[in-house]
């Protein structure tokens, strides 16, 4: 499936021929550099390796550095591989911007989540707290409760649901709309809310 790698820029209204308002997110998505090609032959499968978000020399790691020297084209910040591209029309530095898209496109999009911190049952996994503070209970209101038997299972099961970190997770939406599509300033506009913060890196696959 080809694509491209984006930038979240936020989430704003438009308005469609009809006049309805339309919640969209605005995401930059590329310009994009080849950065490798990978092949059959040689690899195994075929791919293209896009570079996105410009990056100072001295910020990366010498094996880095040596990468894109070899490859001869400008460091950068994130480099993510995609497959569904006929490799044999693309050569390593060659661009590619949001032209792959169009209006009405279905694509779906991968980010990593908001961070939310270490965080609670109630918050965590929608729990409902265990009561009222009656008869001198006061602090157990957001308690998850009993988590595990004492005589049997003598244990607590593995995966039960308690407190713990919540967000930043690798997240997939899909069956997202293009409703338009900025060419001159590569920006596209999707249909409802996608993961991640606003300046997030996000991956753009096409159905």
């Amino acid at each position: 499936m080809s694509g491209l790698i984006g930038k979240k820029i936020g989430m704003t209204n438009i308005f469609n021929t009809n006049g309805d308002v339309i919640p969209v997110t605005v995401i930059q998505a590329g310009p994009c550099v080849v950065a490798n090609i990978r092949t059959a032959q040689k690899d195994g499968y075929e791919a293209l390796q896009l570079g996105f978000g410009e990056v100072k020399e001295k910020h990366l790691n010498k094996p880095l550095k040596g990468y894109f020297n070899k490859n001869g084209v400008e460091p950068k910040k994130v480099l993510i591989e995609f497959k569904g591209f006929n490799v044999s029309e693309f050569k390593i530095g060659d661009l590619l911007d949001c032209s792959i898209f169009n209006e009405g496109d279905v694509i779906k999009v991968k980010a990593k989540s908001k961070g939310k911190g270490f965080q609670g049952v109630v918050k965590r996994h929608g729990f409902g707290g265990i009561g009222m503070t009656t008869h001198g209970q006061s602090d157990r209101v957001r308690a998850p409760g009993s988590i595990g038997g004492s005589s049997f299972p003598s244990r607590v099961f593995k995966g039960q649901r308690m407190a713990g970190r919540m967000g930043y997770a690798n997240t997939t939406i899909r069956n997202l709309k293009i409703v338009k599509v900025e060419k001159e300033n590569n920006l596209i506009f999707v249909k409802g809310a996608i993961p991640g913060a606003n300046n997030s890196i996000v991956k753009l696959i096409k159905n």
